[in-house]
């Protein structure tokens, strides 16, 4: 068996994150009277997100406050009366119920059940065991570490230590990460010492130098790679 573990990352690489934020958004934002909230302020939505994610991944946000600090710039961009902690529980709560799997994923994991497998995700605790336990994969992962509960996340080396040691592995183990993100995923594994597999199904242009041991644009070439 060529890996002893292999480590996935949830969003965008077992789970299709686009379609749950866009669905969660629009139930939230119906919910608090805002029935065109989705098509009026996704975009700048997206926008803050994605700055907030990047300060969480140098260490310079805890995911604790990402959640509400998000929607608190959004309504403040747009002088919106609303309170961002009630509506970041609302959304969260939509978000965990929003459960959409990319293509090749049960596939994948039949191939693999003599394999070990964990996550190792950056994302809030009751949504990322919300979208596993109500999902095909529910029974297939040995851990699920979740920077939430660590207190660190990926790139840092510790939610790495954490999760080896979780599965009582050694430094010498040999394992894999598997993710669709360069600076979190590809980047915490090389960091680590691990080998590296890119989840890239759009085919984006690598630009930044961060070079994983494998690509793969659908998730079911990894089980050449993995076996």
């Amino acid at each position: 068996m060529k890996y002893d573990v292999i480590f996935f990352d949830i969003d965008d690489t077992l789970f299709d994150f686009g379609k749950s934020e866009k669905a969660a958004l629009h139930k939230t934002f119906e919910a608090f009277g805002l029935p065109d909230g989705l098509a009026d302020y996704q975009a700048s939505y997206r926008e803050i997100s994605n700055v907030l994610w990047r300060e969480l991944e140098q260490g310079k946000l805890p995911i604790t406050k990402l959640g509400v600090e998000r929607f608190r710039r959004l309504f403040a961009a747009y002088d919106l009366q609303m309170d961002g902690a009630d509506f970041n529980h609302a959304y969260l709560e939509n978000l965990g119920k929003e459960i959409y799997l990319v293509d090749g994923a049960v596939t994948l994991f039949d191939s693999l059940s003599e394999q070990r497998s964990a996550i190792i995700t950056n994302g809030f605790k009751h949504v990322q065991l919300s979208k596993l336990e109500n999902s095909p994969l529910q029974n297939v992962f040995e851990a699920i570490i979740i920077s939430e509960e660590t207190g660190f996340q990926k790139p840092d080396s510790r939610i790495f230590d954490y999760a080896f040691s979780k599965l009582g592995l050694t430094e010498d183990a040999n394992a894999l990460m598997v993710g669709d993100s360069l600076t979190s995923d590809i980047q915490g594994g090389i960091n680590f010492g691990m080998d590296t597999c890119w989840f890239n199904p759009e085919h984006k242009e690598n630009v930044i130098g961060i070079q994983p041991t494998y690509e793969i644009n659908h998730l079911t070439e990894l089980i050449t790679i993995a076996k």
